[in-house]
Formats: C-alpha cells, sequence, structure tokens
C-alpha cells in the first residue's frame, strides 16, 4: 500500500516536471523553434487545427520560421492565427510560404523572459511540493489505521522527501538551461 503512494507521488512528480518543459517550449527564445507554433490552432474546415498538423514547418535560418500549409488556400488562416497569437511575432506571406523572422530580442525582454521561466518554475515546485504533502497524509492516515508503523511511517516519510528534493532538482535544472538559453545573445 505505501508503495503504491510513492509510485504514484512520483508519477505525479514527474508530471509536474513535464508540464513545465511544455510550458517552457512555448517562450521564445532568440532562436526560430517550431515547437512556439504547436499550441496555436487555425480553424481548418471548421475544425480548429494546430498548425504542425496542416503546414509543413522548417527553419531556414537561426531566427526564421517558414510554414508551408499543405492546403494552400490556408495562407491568410495561418497568417492571422499567428497575429493573434500575442507571441509579438509578425508573419509575411508571399502566397507561396508564410514566413516569420524573429526580431532579436532586448536586453529588457530577455530579462522579462527569464523572470517568467522562474516563476513556471516556481509553479512547478509548488505543484511537486503539493505531491509531498499529499503523499505524508495519506502515509500519516495509513499509521493511524495501524496499517504500517511508527518506524515504516519515517521510512516512508523520508523515501518521498527524497523523491521530493530529486524533482526539484531537476526543475532547477531545467529552469536553469532555458534561463540561459534565453539570456544567450
Amino acid at each position: 500500500m505505501p508503495e503504491t503512494i510513492l509510485l504514484d507521488a512520483e508519477e505525479r512528480m514527474e508530471k509536474a516536471v513535464e508540464a513545465l518543459k511544455n510550458e517552457l517550449s512555448k517562450i521564445r527564445t532568440g532562436r526560430a523553434s517550431a515547437k512556439l507554433l504547436e499550441h496555436i490552432s487555425v480553424d481548418y474546415y471548421g475544425a480548429p487545427t494546430p498548425i504542425p498538423q496542416m503546414a509543413s514547418i522548417s527553419v531556414p535560418e537561426a531566427r526564421m520560421l517558414v510554414i508551408k500549409p499543405y492546403d494552400r488556400s490556408m495562407l491568410k488562416e495561418v497568417e492571422k492565427a499567428i497575429l493573434a497569437s500575442n507571441l509579438g511575432i509578425t508573419p509575411t506571406n508571399d502566397g507561396q510560404v508564410v514566413r516569420i523572422v524573429f526580431p532579436p530580442l532586448t536586453e529588457e525582454r530577455r530579462k522579462e523572459l527569464a523572470k517568467l521561466v522562474s516563476k513556471h518554475g516556481e509553479d512547478a515546485k509548488v505543484a511537486v511540493r503539493n505531491v509531498r504533502r499529499d503523499a505524508n497524509e495519506q502515509l500519516k492516515k495509513l499509521e493511524k489505521d495501524k496499517v504500517i508503523s511508527e518506524d515504516d511511517l519515517k521510512g516512508y516519510m523520508e523515501d518521498v522527501q527524497k523523491l521530493t528534493d530529486e524533482y526539484i532538482e531537476k526543475i532547477e535544472k531545467v529552469v536553469k538551461e532555458k534561463e540561459q538559453d534565453i539570456l544567450t545573445i
């Protein structure tokens, strides 16, 4: 029974790290990345469809994305969706493809993005700590119900703390990598 609590806690902590990575992939650095367009949907014949599912995306230069819809009639829709996404980028449509040129980030904008990354990291740490609290409460309930002894409870709670420390460290590593990515010119 306590093992399932530990496994569940580890699974939930892993999900918190994955959610953080997903959230950080949406924050643009100084380089072009197709991941920026994953969460932007286009009205594709009445169904909201993510851009990567209805177009090929290439990165011909470090700060340029080229989007070529499989159906050329969707060029205007893709352009509109990107403009509405609040990414702070302006696409250009030449009748064949949509090009996005990423302007270099200003020092001020880099610092803002680094703060945003830190905030997402803190949110992920809070999520991991909440998982720890839940697991500890479940373990205390087992001890109260005489399923495990007080000594077992201490051991399991130490295991939960080790898991927490491990995942907090992973989060800090992910955040640090993203901040370096943003602050590198």
